[in-house]
């Protein structure tokens, strides 16, 4: 039996299972207060799917100019030069520093993409009820948080390197607007991956469309 079923919820804030009284299906109109901490607590997060598609499309649209625009900008008393994330792997790459290009661009390109993929499949596959095994699901969640704490690494270089240049007279590096729309990106992503409920994979475990 789950816990749904057995009219039990968890509180978000301090972790209490707390039981729903009704009808024992855990109907989330009812108003329940968790007896620990006094937060209200639901069967399932309020508009998480919505919430979920509505930070990964805007993740999705600042992608572009966070990959487009230049992250960082370079001025000297001779000129002034803008780096994009993929400029500055292609330096790496060529001035033999081949391992920091692969770190950069997987970072920074590849683990961001793939996290607003597998963030709209979950949600996505929450919608539709299966029979397929739920646990690949949940480990594939566990996943994506996890990878999402690296998203921020350019974000960083671009800040220490700002902050070092600084000291010095002839140059001065500043942050780029694709530095802002990156960092706007991954906390979007992580706003989406927080409003998602890996609970919605398990009420449809096991279910087939002909059983909705």
């Amino acid at each position: 039996m789950k816990a749904l079923t057995a009219g039990l919820r968890v509180c978000l804030v301090c972790r209490t299972v707390c039981h729903a009284p009704g009808d024992g299906m855990g109907d989330d109109r009812a108003p329940v207060r968790c007896p620990r901490c006094g937060a209200a607590v639901h069967a399932r997060k309020a508009d998480s799917l919505a919430r979920t598609w509505a930070f990964l499309i805007a993740a999705a649209i600042l992608y572009i100019p966070a990959n487009l625009l230049p992250v960082m900008r370079t001025s000297t008393l001779f000129h002034t030069s803008d780096n994009t994330i993929i400029s500055g792997v292609a330096y790496f790459w060529t001035s033999g520093s081949p391992e920091l290009a692969v770190l950069i661009f997987t970072v920074s390109v590849v683990v961001p993409i793939t996290k607003i993929v597998a963030l709209a499949f979950l949600a996505w596959r929450a919608r539709k009820p299966f029979r397929a095994d739920a646990h690949p699901l949940g480990r594939l969640y566990s996943v994506v948080e996890l990878i999402g704490r690296w998203s921020m690494l350019d974000v960083f270089v671009v800040a220490l390197m700002a902050g070092m240049v600084q000291f010095r007279s002839f140059a001065t590096i500043t942050a780029g607007p694709g530095a802002a729309a990156f960092g706007a990106m991954v906390v979007l992503s992580m706003l989406a991956a927080h409003s998602f409920d890996p609970r919605l994979l398990w009420d449809h475990h096991g279910r087939s469309d002909d059983a909705r």
